[in-house]
């Protein structure tokens, strides 16, 4: 594995796009969230699969599927971001997050669980959290309960665990997520066995499209807001979802009464719509610039930023 190129700002995000003995091209981020200093906070997103069989109508990274990738691909990511920027395997940041989200559904690769048990030895990092997001794809029941097991064992208190949902329409959300996945009631059940009393929330993510519903009555009867928190993001600027006409105007002003209406329903809600120069770089969910750099093709608010070879 030998990274090939990159993208991004120093003071906001990078790209980095690796290739493999087979020529297959993996990419990963390293990210800050401004004004948090990088010793405060600091972000790795690393893929677990080349591309993505599930196919998400606003995700660049579903435009293809070639396979898992190792426990040493995996690792190799971390290692590349972590010994670039400290020179070894000390990370001496207070909240140091490795998301699992960047290329593919973790759930199809059974070297997240390896990974996952192995990571508080591999790095000197006393301020790490695994974040893992996850459409709860059928059929990998076995997966997320040896996940539950390696949380307790060595994360208690600091795992982030996030269900992406999209929407509470159970047929639009079928559309945007087009493969067979669990449904609100598994969930639920799943989550209020993930969540620790006066631990992190379970989070329920929506990628808001224009017009699609976020119902609080259809969620108050799945998921108890003393387990679940809602964050809710813009659908990011991708081909994908340009394709398939799926447009956000999302900002704090536009969305107010939606929130409103969560809050009364007893909910946490974070609204993230982070640095809008993200969408330029291409290091947001969704986005994938190996996508865009072979589409030949522009994406109006996303990938601005000129890869550079190395």
């Amino acid at each position: 594995m030998r990274v090939i190129a990159r993208a991004g700002r120093e003071d906001i995000a990078t790209v980095y796009l690796a290739e493999n003995s087979e020529g297959k091209v993996v990419e990963f981020v390293e990210s800050v969230q401004p004004p948090i200093p990088r010793e405060k906070k600091w972000v790795l997103i690393v893929s677990s699969l080349y591309g993505c069989p599930v196919g998400c109508r606003f995700c660049d990274a579903g435009s293809y599927y070639q396979g898992i990738l190792s426990k040493e691909e995996i690792i190799f990511q971390m290692d590349y971001l972590i010994k670039q920027r400290f020179g070894d395997i000390s990370v001496p940041v207070k909240k140091f997050k490795v998301q699992f989200a960047r290329m593919g559904e973790p759930a199809f690769n059974q070297n997240v669980l390896e990974i996952l048990e192995s990571l508080p030895q591999l790095y000197n990092a006393p301020g790490l959290m695994p974040s893992f997001s996850t459409i709860a794809p059928y059929g990998k029941d076995k997966f997320f309960e040896k996940l539950l097991e390696i949380k307790k064992r060595h994360y208690s208190g600091r795992f982030q665990f996030q269900f992406s949902i999209h929407t509470t329409d159970e047929k639009l959300r079928d559309w945007l997520i087009p493969v067979r996945k669990w449904d609100f009631k598994k969930m639920a059940e799943y989550g209020e066995a993930f969540f620790e009393k006066g631990g992190r929330k379970i989070t329920l993510n929506f990628a808001l499209a224009d017009n699609f519903p976020v119902d609080p009555h259809i969620l108050l009867s799945y998921f108890n807001p003393d387990v679940f928190l809602i964050k809710i993001t813009p659908v990011n600027p991708t081909h994908q979802a340009s394709r398939h006409k799926l447009y956000s105007t999302l900002t704090g002003q536009t969305d107010c009464e939606r929130i409103k209406a969560l809050q009364k329903a007893g909910y946490v809600v974070i609204l993230s719509i982070g640095e809008l120069e993200e969408n330029h770089i291409g290091s947001n969910c969704g986005q994938f610039v190996t996508a865009h750099r072979n589409s030949h093709k522009t994406i109006e608010g996303g990938y601005t930023y000129e890869l550079r070879k190395l």
